[in-house]
């Protein structure tokens, strides 16, 4: 038997990929038909993405599905439809979702996922085995709130259907009730080769509008080549905002209000900039802050008062007040800017102290003040508590002001930033580590640069379940949502205030709407206030769980689960579980959170103790011999990239992308799990002894830590994993950071790869795969494929999937192989064919491995098993205790 669990993780575009053998002429799967229809109903977008794929081969085949969507969606709906009979995915509650798929992985079966993948993308994958000259449509809903940032909505559509498609269709739909003030598709779906195939229409009413997208099969080849269209379908626009009082929409027993004045001045700011320049911001991140604080300093309007501390291990003023933003004045902060140097360690909780103090101790009538805090990582001066930071953040500002966290990269304590944002009526956001990192800080001063309302109030008489009513700040070019139930039965009108402060007086909005009016939309989407108003709820709650305690902690969190349940959203607290044709195979689809680490450990801990319950060492033994991808979230290091999950969790993250880069979203990675066998006459307290010269760090997967442990460099051919009962063996010679050769072996086929090409062999076919090179880069063959992506060779023989990773550190290159998947019941040998490491923390910087204390020091560790190499916490601890056996018990003489 042979079932599978697939983690459905998502938020973001979407994106399609069937894989297929580019080097021959007919393809074995054929995707005949890809559409993707996008309804978006007053800001409200249902998206449904349908693949309709033919096996042209006399023989039963493997297909892949894969979509991209917005980081910000909930996917609701997944289906697949195979020879008449429909398979739909069924929300559950994680906890009974993780139960059921380890009943499952015990049994021997088979596990998939979805991964985070961008910065506004997540990725969901599945697969399915399709019967000769048979064919499969796979069927995928999600939906958003579309958000109002900077005067526009924006939907983002993702295709990479990776092959060129006979029938191909993006149809987009949008129906607003005030007019559409504008409308633009952008995105390289753009380009000069297929933009005649893009059509825009506005109605004469400005009421709807259509965004089609159908290029030809020859179009897609002519743009993309053989691999097919790879990119964006970029919808922005607005709404004309006519009443200033907002505009209030009710159907159904449910209201929603979209609240955006235009008829406000801008309210003067008070604004503190606390810039970490601590050691790690060192390089392209200080340049990079000098560059966008040197043009925000520029838009600041002479009506501003600002403020400017850089803080390492102190905190420095540029001056101890606020002052005007007068020429003379910028002149001078930004001499200061461009005098800033990385180095030091990371004060934050002095840095926020000292910020608040600028603002409080100035206070300036008909003003709007605003903290805004950029740090790339964790405290490590001064209070290091993250707790008492946040206390005492909480404390001085008192409900006052919002504090905005800016976590710079994947170093920073993500977690922390958002919830001491959250609790001080902020919002927390990531700035990705790319070259328009300060593009992404200017973008997000504009966006809190224009105050216009402060302590806005909306209160609706005859509703109830409202979501958050109350907004320190109103911003020009955002939009504030409220929505709720009608709980008076006899109400036919429903009535809204808005109170709150202009730049210099109390204003005051009043609305109303028939609730007995029917908004003309899609039979459909009837319903979709009563979604949207799920959708906000839920979202919320999750936000305002992060910053409770105790049984107001519960509460949230049980609400929010229900309504997940009740409207079947894939969210933080539920899993979507799909039933696959073949033997009831089952596939669990799981949605992460944006820099979750803490949250992603609780979780782990949970699945660890659910595994002890129902076995654990069996459904360990059994995960070995399971099709699955042997891949576990990183959790340390970053908010994204951090220490390994191991025990019932391990293969519970499966199928997450290798392709998948660290700077985005929520990282999973592979794990080489070390079964350690009992030797009861190993003598205890072992020292770490130290080898002179350079050192290659290898990484072992464990909890609550991962174990880590050095090799002295050397020229050594090493056996990395040996299946005799596979005829697979995997060895390699190791020079400097990583390996410079691997040679893989099955039956009579060798693979041969260097840092240069992968040469692959048999009896009767010669072949040659060269790392960066386009055009032919895979190689499928019976019970074995091989796919070159980028940086990584994919490579799958007979049960064993391995995965070869390409790397760069300074000017050495070298490989670095990570197991996926082994054969059931399979009794390995090598450094990567052991499993089940296994150890218990103890005082003194000590670690007990089996019976075996050893000194231990807490440190990190490059994790090249992913492409973007993240660094993670481990304990590094003696080779000899980690392999539990010398060195030369893994050499050999020849690869």
């Amino acid at each position: 038997m042979a079932h599978a669990t697939i983690l459905l993780t998502v938020f973001g575009a979407l994106f399609l990929c069937v894989t297929s053998v580019p080097f021959k002429k007919q393809r074995d799967v054929d995707i005949y038909s890809f559409h993707i229809n996008s309804t978006v109903t007053s800001r409200y977008a249902i998206n449904v993405i349908t693949s309709r794929v033919a096996n042209r081969l006399n023989e039963s085949k493997v297909v892949h599905f894969e979509v991209k969507i917005p980081k910000n969606a909930f996917i609701s709906k997944f289906k697949m439809m195979i020879e008449g009979k429909t398979y739909d995915g069924i929300v559950k509650q994680k906890e009974e979702a993780e139960q059921q798929y380890s009943q499952a992985v015990s049994r021997g079966e088979s596990a998939g996922i979805v991964s985070s993948v961008g910065r506004t993308l997540e990725e969901f994958k599945t697969s399915v085995t399709v019967a000769a000259f048979s064919k499969v449509t796979f069927e995928l809903t999600y939906e958003e709130l579309l958000k109002r940032r900077l005067g526009k909505y924006e939907l983002r559509i993702h295709a990479q259907p990776m092959q060129p498609v006979a029938d191909f269709k993006i149809d987009v739909y949008i129906n607003e009730q005030p007019d559409i003030s504008f409308l633009e598709v952008k995105g390289n779906f753009k380009t000069q080769e297929l933009s005649s195939a893009v059509t825009s229409t506005l109605a004469d009413s400005t009421k709807e509008a259509w965004v089609n997208f159908y290029p030809t099969r020859e179009q897609q080849t002519q743009c993309c080549g053989e691999n097919g269209l790879n990119g964006d379908l970029l919808i922005e626009y607005d709404v004309k905002r006519s009443e200033q009082k907002g505009e209030l929409q009710a159907l159904n027993g449910y209201f929603v209000h979209y609240f955006a004045p235009t008829d406000t001045q801008q309210i003067p700011k008070n604004v503190v900039f606390l810039i970490d320049r601590s050691g790690s911001m060192r390089g392209t991140k200080i340049h990079q802050t000098r560059m966008a604080m040197l043009k925000i300093l520029q838009d600041l309007s002479e009506d501003d008062y600002f403020g400017l501390s850089t803080f390492d291990s102190s905190v420095h003023d540029w001056k101890p007040e606020l002052l005007q933003a007068t020429k003379k004045n910028l002149q001078e902060a930004k001499a200061f800017v461009n005098t800033m140097v990385a180095r030091g360690g990371t004060n934050i909780n002095q840095a926020l102290q000292n910020g608040v103090e600028m603002i409080t101790s100035h206070p300036r009538q008909g003003s709007a003040s605003i903290l805004i805090l950029l740090t790339d990582g964790d405290p490590t001066s001064g209070e290091t508590n993250t707790m008492k930071i946040r206390s005492n953040a909480k404390e001085a500002i008192g409900g006052k002001f919002p504090l905005y966290c800016l976590g710079f990269g994947f170093d920073v304590n993500f977690d922390f930033l958002k919830e001491m944002a959250l609790e001080n009526d902020g919002v927390a956001r990531r700035i990705y580590e790319d070259s328009d990192a300060d593009l992404q800080l200017q973008g997000f001063y504009e966006e809190v640069a224009t105050p216009l309302l402060t302590d806005v109030q909306l209160n609706y008489i005859g509703a109830a379940n409202l979501t958050q009513t109350t907004f320190k700040q109103f911003y020009n070019g955002s939009e504030i949502v409220v929505a709720g139930q009608i709980t008076d039965n006899n109400l036919e009108t429903l009535q809204t205030e808005v109170i709150a402060i202009s730049k210099d007086t109390n204003v005051t909005y009043q609305d109303s709407v028939s609730i007995k009016d029917v908004i003309d939309v899609l039979p459909q989407h009837e319903n979709f206030i009563q979604r949207l108003w799920a959708y906000l709820t839920v979202k919320q709650l999750l936000e305002k769980e992060m910053t409770l305690k105790g049984d107001e902690k519960e509460a949230a969190k049980k609400n929010a689960l229900d309504l997940s349940l009740k409207y079947e959203f894939v969210t933080p607290l539920t899993s979507m579980v799909v039933t696959k044709p073949q033997e009831e195979e089952i596939h669990v689809a799981h949605k992460p959170k944006e820099g979750e680490k803490q949250k992603i450990q609780r979780i782990s801990a949970k699945i660890t103790d659910l595994g002890a319950r129902s076995g654990y060492q069996k459904i360990n033994n059994r995960l070995q011999g399971s099709k699955v991808e042997g891949r576990s979230i990183s959790l340390s290091g970053s908010a994204d990239s951090h220490s390994f999950v191991s025990h019932g969790i391990h293969n519970l993250f499966a199928m997450a992308p290798v392709e998948a880069p660290n700077r985005f979203g929520v990282e999973y990675f592979l794990t080489e799990r070390l079964r350690i066998p009992s030797q009861p006459h190993r003598p205890k307290n072992v020292p770490i002894t130290p080898h002179p010269g350079h050192q290659t760090r290898f990484l072992i997967s464990a909890q609550p830590k991962a174990i880590c442990y050095d090799v002295p460099t050397g020229h050594y051919k090493l056996r990395l994993l040996l299946d005799s009962s596979s005829n697979f063996s995997m060895n390699a010679e190791l020079s400097g950071n990583g390996f410079q050769l691997i040679a893989i072996h099955y039956k009579t086929a060798k693979l041969l790869t260097s840092t240069n090409e992968s040469v692959y062999s048999d009896e009767k076919l010669n072949m040659k795969l060269v790392w960066g090179q386009s055009g032919h880069n895979s190689i499928e063959l019976d019970s074995m494929s091989i796919f070159l992506r980028d940086k990584v060779l994919d490579i799958t023989m007979g049960s064993v999937r391995v995965v070869l990773l390409l790397h760069k550190k300074g000017n050495e290159v070298f490989l670095w192989p990570s197991v996926r998947q082994l054969p059931k019941d399979a009794n390995t040998q090598g450094i990567l064919g052991k499993t089940d490491l296994q150890y218990t923390e103890l005082p003194d910087s000590k670690v007990k491995i089996m019976d075996q204390e050893v000194l231990a020091q807490l440190t990190s560790a490059i994790d090249y098993r992913l492409p973007a190499a993240p660094s993670v916490q481990c304990w590094l601890v003696p080779f000899q205790s980690a392999l539990q056996g010398e060195l030369s018990d893994f050499t050999i003489s020849q690869l």
